[in-house]
Order: C-alpha cells, then sequence, then structure tokens
C-alpha cells in the first residue's frame, strides 16, 4: 500500500510539477499546487454536486427516516463532501504542504476543523443562495465555492499544515 501511495503522490506532483513553468511568473510553487489540487478537488466536488442534485435525488426532498427531510441541494452537498473531504486531505498533505513536521493525526485533526468551517460556510451560503435569493443550486455552488476556497486556503496555509520555522 506504500508503494501505491508512494507512487500516486509522486505521479501528480511530477504532473503539476511538470505544468508549473507556464504559471511561474505568477505564483510560487506552493501556491501552484494548491491552485491545482484544490481546483481538482473543486471541480469534482461541483460535479459531484450537480450529478447528486439532477440525477441521484432529482432534485426532490430527501426523506431521512420517517420524519426528517432534507433539501436536495444540502444532501447533494454531503454527497460530494464525503467524497472530497478525505481527497482534499491527501492532497493537501501529501502533495502541496510536504514540509510540515507536524504529526499527520494532529494535521488531520486541524483540518477537519478547518473542513468544519467549510461546512458552516457552505449550508449557509447554499441556503441563503437557494433558499432566500431563489438561485439555481449548481450557481449557488460555485459562487459558494469561492468564498469557501478563499476561507480553505488561509486556514490550511496558516493553520492545518504551517510549516515549522
Amino acid at each position: 500500500m506504500l508503494k501505491l501511495h508512494d507512487f500516486i503522490s509522486k505521479l501528480i506532483l511530477d504532473l503539476i510539477d511538470w505544468v508549473y513553468p507556464v504559471f511561474k511568473k505568477l505564483m510560487p510553487l506552493k501556491t501552484f499546487r494548491y491552485a491545482a489540487c484544490g481546483g481538482a478537488n473543486t471541480v469534482l466536488d461541483i460535479l459531484l454536486f450537480f450529478v447528486s442534485y439532477n440525477y441521484f435525488f432529482h432534485k426532490k426532498m430527501v426523506l431521512i427516516g420517517e420524519s426528517f427531510t432534507i433539501s436536495p441541494h444540502i444532501a447533494s452537498f454531503i454527497v460530494s463532501f464525503c467524497i472530497t473531504f478525505p481527497l482534499g486531505f491527501y492532497l493537501s498533505r501529501y502533495v502541496v504542504f510536504q514540509e510540515t513536521s507536524v504529526k499527520k493525526s494532529e494535521q488531520l485533526y486541524k483540518y477537519f476543523f478547518v473542513v468544519l468551517g467549510c461546512i458552516i460556510l457552505n449550508y449557509g451560503f447554499l441556503k441563503l443562495f437557494v433558499d432566500r435569493f431563489g438561485w439555481y443550486p449548481t450557481l449557488a455552488k460555485i459562487v459558494t465555492t469561492f468564498f469557501v476556497v478563499i476561507f480553505s486556503y488561509t486556514s490550511q496555509k496558516n493553520f492545518t499544515f504551517k510549516a515549522s520555522t
């Protein structure tokens, strides 16, 4: 399993670093790695949200148990989160912020709290944009993602994966 992990992380790094020279004048390597990994994970998040909302939940309320319902856009957010949370941690830990001295378990704990903030932002913005403003859910998710990415990058860089000095 360790060989597979090493192969995957090296493959991702090699691919990102191969493209980096095009963006070298615009941003440092770490920022580019974050943008590439985060961008790919964000695209996957939005795609999973779209597919869940339109084809899995068919834009209908989701009944949980006998009396609890969740709106389809919140249920779709939960589905996409369950996949992109572990993937995002993996990419952040092994591709973007490799030089940290913090133990993996502590990083996961910190990552979880930052992601908890992201969940709150996602939930709040989706409820605001869809339920209050009447926006189409996928557009609301895209706009929400813009705000969440800014919060996430700043928090991950300065809290979760902060390199020891």
